[in-house]
């Protein structure tokens, strides 16, 4: 059939595409939505009825973030290899990544009030002059300690670091794979205010949740009684509460 893989392709194909979604904790019909195929035509490709063909390809690796055809990896230093991040972020290609881009809305406790939750935006997206995926932070009520740096996603470990690292001084978030939805679920190592102008070593739970996928959202410091409340202090909660990070009581 013009302009589709072998069988042979078709049936690789396939199988990565199932890892994908086993591994991530997808559906077939998130991934069709998000392609913009038919549910039965990925179906029938996937199940070897027919093969996929390279315009489908093409739209799945775009939704997955992945490389599903055969080809030789970019390297380092090679013509076209702006795409590609340094090995100590992971050595990860733009394709294995686009999945990750987007703005998110992110939810911690609040280190100066008791039951309140911080929520303000975080932007990943590609940095071309860096060959990296960078975070931006916006939308927080102490705008001078807004964060921007690096991505690191090493294959090791499977989990995604947001990483600042300004004059020697780090900042961490560590989170895992998204969840069906798309939100990420870890811990923020950082440093908060403590008394007079010092700074103390300080963690908490951290939530990144798709923005696109919202009908809207509150920033700023939510306190108990705020519409967006609850939801945001179970989003954080279920941090600890759903085993994607052990936090010690």
């Amino acid at each position: 059939m013009l302009g589709s893989q072998t069988d042979e392709e078709s049936s690789a194909t396939a199988i990565r595409i199932r890892e994908e979604l086993a591994r991530r904790r997808l559906s077939r019909q998130w991934l069709a939505d998000e392609a913009r195929v038919s549910l039965s035509t990925l179906e029938k490709a996937l199940s070897g009825q027919r093969p996929f063909t390279l315009a489908t390809v093409v739209r799945l690796e775009g939704a997955l973030g992945v490389a599903l055809r055969r080809g030789p990896a970019p390297k380092p230093g090679a013509e076209g290899a702006g795409a590609l991040a340094p090995e100590e972020m992971g050595a990860y290609s733009r394709a294995a990544v686009h999945w990750l881009e987007g703005e998110y809305l992110t939810l911690r406790r609040s280190f100066s009030e008791a039951g309140a939750i911080y929520a303000y935006r975080t932007l990943l997206a590609w940095d071309e002059a860096k060959a990296c995926l960078a975070f931006h932070e916006s939308s927080r009520l102490d705008r001078d300690f807004e964060q921007h740096g690096f991505v690191s996603f090493p294959n090791l470990s499977g989990h995604i670091y947001l990483v600042t690292n300004f004059e020697g001084q780090y900042r961490v978030a560590i989170l895992g794979r998204p969840t069906r939805d798309g939100a990420l679920h870890g811990v923020l190592a950082t440093l908060a205010a403590g008394a007079g102008a010092q700074l103390m070593p300080a963690s908490t739970p951290i939530v990144l949740l798709p923005i696109s996928r919202r009908a809207e959202a509150e920033y700023g410091l939510i306190r108990p009684g705020d519409r967006c409340h609850a939801e945001y202090s179970e989003q954080v909660a279920a941090v600890a509460e759903r085993g994607y990070a052990l936090l010690p009581a």
